[in-house]
């Protein structure tokens, strides 16, 4: 690892903790996921399948019509939401794998549903053997990023506690991960995962280089600027709204592409599309305005 870039990841989240914006130790433990490089930020444009979720669900829409729905939306990768893959295997896998590269479209990585926060320890091994055979699918689809989510924390049970029962899941599962060379993303995404400061200490304990954060910038439902701002060194895929929170309220993209200028995030900014407008029109609107900001803010 680059340490010049490591201990300046570590030292904007400490600082960003030490001035009170949250309450979290970060001393000897989270770190940027290695890699090196210059820290110039290179913001990708993308979607995810679920963004389509209306025309997969009533079957409209097939994961091969989404992945050469990038071509028309003149993106630079795509996210495949899992939910609608026809199965996992190999061969229909291959498939897509297959008609992607012909078309030049890379896989910015792949999404799951999981609950990892779970008390009952047979609950917690059958979330990770989900997670390995997730993370296989990802390794055949040719992808290298898998998102995961932490879960909703049990009824009379403490952040504390659903914090160990996820370490303890996201652990060995990224130790598995690792062998297959897929980055496993826990999203923001509520429950467990609502406050930046239980990330970073998810992250810290687990301690892996393949272990990072699918940063949902729409789903914190307070002070979002501050908390996505300490998550973007630890960031390794994002998923992009235009609003957050209940009721929604407008989010600033222009600032959000500023911080993660900043902080010389390197990856895709996908758009996860879910609002009222139908998604035929409204997608390519959001996702001319990600273009838009990636052009501004990106060093390429």
């Amino acid at each position: 690892m680059n340490e010049t870039l490591h201990r300046r990841g570590f030292l904007k989240a400490a600082g960003l903790a030490a001035a009170g914006s949250l309450a979290v130790d970060l001393r000897g433990g989270a770190r940027p996921p290695e890699g090196g490089g210059s820290p110039r930020p290179r913001l990708l444009s993308g979607c995810c399948a679920y963004s389509y979720g209306k025309y997969l669900k009533s079957g409209q829409m097939t994961m091969e019509d989404f992945i050469l729905k990038a071509i028309d939306l003149e993106i630079d990768g795509v996210d495949i939401t899992t939910y609608w893959l026809k199965s996992t295997e190999p061969a229909y896998l291959f498939s897509l794998r297959h008609l992607a590269f012909k078309h030049g479209i890379p896989f910015s990585g792949a999404a799951i549903g999981t609950d990892m926060c779970q008390s009952d320890a047979t609950k917690r091994a059958a979330e990770l053997e989900k997670i390995r055979k997730w993370v296989d699918a990802t390794e055949i689809l040719g992808a290298s990023h898998l998102r995961v989510f932490g879960g909703e924390v049990p009824h009379g049970a403490s952040d504390a506690q659903g914090i160990d029962w996820v370490v303890e899941t996201m652990k060995p599962a990224c130790d598995y991960a690792a062998q297959k060379g897929v980055v496993l993303g826990i999203e923001s995404h509520g429950g467990i995962t609502s406050k930046a400061s239980n990330i970073l200490e998810i992250l810290r304990r687990v301690d892996s280089p393949y272990a990072g954060c699918n940063l949902d910038i729409s789903n914190f439902l307070e002070d979002p600027y501050t908390q996505v701002e300490a998550l973007i060194p630890y960031a390794t895929h994002t998923h992009i709204r235009d609003a957050y929170g209940e009721p929604r309220q407008p989010l600033d993209l222009e600032r959000m592409w500023q911080l993660f200028a900043k902080g010389g995030y390197q990856g895709f900014m996908s758009v996860e599309y879910e609002a009222e407008e139908d998604p035929a029109t409204g997608v390519p609107k959001l996702v001319d305005k990600v273009k838009l900001l990636c052009r501004k803010y990106s060093s390429v």
